[in-house]
């Protein structure tokens, strides 16, 4: 079963105007019906841990599915602690354009941004390991 939060009371995550225009633009042309933006995270990277995003139009138990700017964001359970508070963005510059999530819990990251470590946090054992070449 799926929770839905009210973002007025509870924003575990949330995403800028520009994040939502691209997503929106990217949801629409993907063909899948009430799809949404899952923010996942995990092991590896150079850091210890990676984000992850996929257009998903699948809520599975554990889920935290909410609305922010009209798009659909979705967090699984074990993602939830570590994003809380974080928000999806869409920045352009002169290598081109990407989402990158501003995550308040990350206490350094990777040059690259996907990649990030929290306070006292270990990444899972055994769930893969790349460096920042391997995004």
């Amino acid at each position: 079963m799926t929770q839905t939060l009210d973002p007025t009371t509870a924003r575990p995550i949330g995403i800028s105007e520009a994040g939502a225009q691209r997503a929106l633009s990217v949801i629409g042309s993907s063909g899948k019906e009430n799809a949404g933006v899952r923010l996942f995270i995990k092991s590896g990277g150079c850091s210890g841990y990676q984000y992850g995003m996929a257009i998903d139009d699948r809520e599975l138990e554990g889920d935290t599915v909410l609305f922010d700017r009209g798009v659909k964001l979705i967090v699984d359970r074990m993602s939830l602690p570590l994003v809380q508070g974080a928000e999806i963005d869409y920045i352009e510059n002169m290598m081109g354009g990407g989402f990158t999530v501003n995550n308040p819990n990350a206490t350094s990251a990777c040059g690259c941004g996907h990649s990030f470590r929290t306070d006292g946090a270990e990444a899972q054992a055994g769930e893969g390991s790349s460096g920042c070449g391997s995004h």
